[in-house]
């Protein structure tokens, strides 16, 4: 009885000694006579892999935010110029000029009109900030703006009215990323 008990006891005893030897042990280099120093865990190695990855994303989201900065001070600083048809900036803007003296300041060329501008960019449903919103009637682009978050945009929306943020008044809106 003694000999069923010592057996059942190392068992116990032998399995997690086994298990702990596989969960630290190293996994082989692809390279035999490399030293144990260069071996490196699966679970680090893949934390490594994501770092590196995350690196990549966050230059490109960096890039990116710098950009919407840029764009988002650009148009801040057109505030109050006055509305004029077919006025594409510096001083005074309709609602496409404004858009593409922004976006020309941030090294990006867009078409003159708000429904040219409609067809270079990237439909988007979620809108960021810096992405443009273009006012419908129908199938057709009449009102082009820069979006600025919270439901709002900055615009040169008509005659009398200058350059401003304003809440988005209207559910025909589709929006754009510039590419």
């Amino acid at each position: 009885m003694s000999t069923i008990v010592s057996r059942a006891a190392a068992r116990l005893l032998v399995v997690p000694v086994l298990a702990a030897v596989f969960l630290v042990a190293p996994t082989p280099s692809a390279h035999a006579d490399d030293d144990a120093s260069s071996l490196v865990l699966p679970a680090e190695q893949a934390k490594e892999e994501a770092a590196g990855h995350q690196d990549g994303k966050s230059k490109a989201a960096k890039k990116a935010e710098k950009r919407i900065d840029k764009v988002m001070a650009t148009v801040r600083s057109r505030a109050g110029k006055p509305y004029r048809y077919g006025a594409a900036g510096p001083n005074a803007f309709d609602c496409s000029g404004l858009v593409q003296w922004v976006y020309r300041h941030v090294g990006k060329r867009l078409p003159r009109t708000s429904g040219a501008q409609a067809g270079a960019t990237q439909r988007v449903r979620s809108p960021r900030v810096g992405d443009l919103v273009f006012f419908t009637s129908g199938s057709r682009v009449y009102h082009v703006g820069i979006y600025a978050g919270a439901h709002t945009l900055w615009h040169a929306s008509r005659p009398g009215v200058p350059v401003r943020k304003e809440r988005i008044w209207t559910s025909s809106v589709f929006y754009g990323r510039v590419r």
